[in-house]
């Protein structure tokens, strides 16, 4: 039985799960959507000792049976809910490396370059030459990856 934490890029939403977790990935058309991406990483919460820890998301009713929860802030997709429980997106977690997903869902509509993405050629963030000069002047306003009495700080 594991204990996590986490929350939107803002920090306005943050939460808190002790117990079992099990992770999938769904590639059906709504979740693609609510996503903005390929498919959605979702970490299903039924059974466990669930808490928002700060705030709460705003939801959307993407179907009569599911709603879909998002950081009101800041956009951050944050869980699907159903009528047999709840399930948080996977990258909202503090360590998302910790819970692999075990399974997959709507298949059907799973884009046909998904399964390839691993063997596409790519580089390092910092060893990208042209994005020296943008990372050099960038500065993060996301929350950090732990929990924080206030954010953003104060100061």
């Amino acid at each position: 039985m594991g204990r996590y934490s986490g929350g939107c890029q803002c920090g306005a939403v943050r939460f808190q799960v002790e117990g079992e977790l099990e992770a999938s990935i769904c590639h059906c058309r709504m979740c693609q959507k609510a996503f903005g991406a390929y498919y959605a990483p979702l970490v299903s919460v039924r059974g466990t000792d669930f808490t928002w820890t700060r705030g709460a998301p705003r939801h959307f009713a993407s179907s009569n049976l599911v709603r879909r929860g998002f950081c009101a802030d800041c956009g951050t997709p944050l869980t699907y809910e159903a009528p047999d429980g709840m399930a948080v997106a996977h990258g909202a977690f503090d360590d998302p490396a910790a819970i692999a997903p075990r399974l997959q869902f709507g298949l059907e509509a799973r884009l046909p370059f998904v399964d390839g993405l691993a063997a596409l050629p790519g580089t390092r963030t910092d060893e990208d030459v042209q994005a020296t000069p943008f990372l050099a002047a960038l500065v993060s306003c996301q929350h950090p990856d732990h929990d924080t009495a206030r954010w953003p700080p104060a100061g």
